[in-house]
């Protein structure tokens, strides 16, 4: 690591810049360890809702990617972890990255959404608070952006890993 490579993105300068920063520094960790598990995968970048977003994705047997997924995602996090650390390492800065495999997450999402907006219907319709059953932050978050947008709020509740969303009635 050079000293130019952590000051690429002036202080307080333009966050847009920054957040490309930290794709291209994600970018260059993922392709590094796709090489060394013998992996194909393209790496696609993007900066969605202030932080950067990085997808592997491929076009032949997308079977071996999701050796990169794991179960429930579990590999997943951890390589997003990995890579969030690879990009702190570089800038200095910590990131909010987000990485997806293979369109796991993006699936996820539209399943939670789906989950959070159900949900929301039957506690506006009960009138009383849902508990969820413990999810990730990631999870989280977008079940809370879909209660959100039905109209009803949320909380999390509990401690990691066991944490979980409550929906509340108005």
């Amino acid at each position: 690591m050079t000293e130019g490579t952590t000051s690429a993105a002036p202080e307080g300068g333009d966050t847009l810049t920054r957040l490309e920063q930290e794709g291209e520094i994600a970018a260059d960790y993922l392709e590094g360890l796709l090489d060394i598990a013998d992996l194909d995968g393209d790496i696609d970048m993007d900066v969605e809702a202030d932080r950067a977003a990085v997808s592997i994705i491929s076009d032949s047997n997308s079977r071996d990617l999701q050796k990169l997924v794991g179960r429930d995602g579990e590999v997943l996090e951890a390589l997003q972890e990995l890579t969030r650390l690879a990009v702190h390492r570089e800038t200095g800065d910590r990131s909010r990255l987000m990485l997806d495999i293979a369109g796991y997450r993006a699936k996820k999402r539209e399943e939670l959404s789906e989950l959070g907006a159900k949900t929301a219907a039957e506690v506006r319709s009960s009138g009383e608070p849902v508990k969820m059953d413990p999810m990730t932050p990631f999870e989280r978050k977008v079940v809370h952006d879909a209660v959100k947008a039905a109209g009803l709020r949320s909380e999390s509740e509990g401690e990691e890993p066991q944490r979980f969303v409550v929906v509340l009635p108005a």
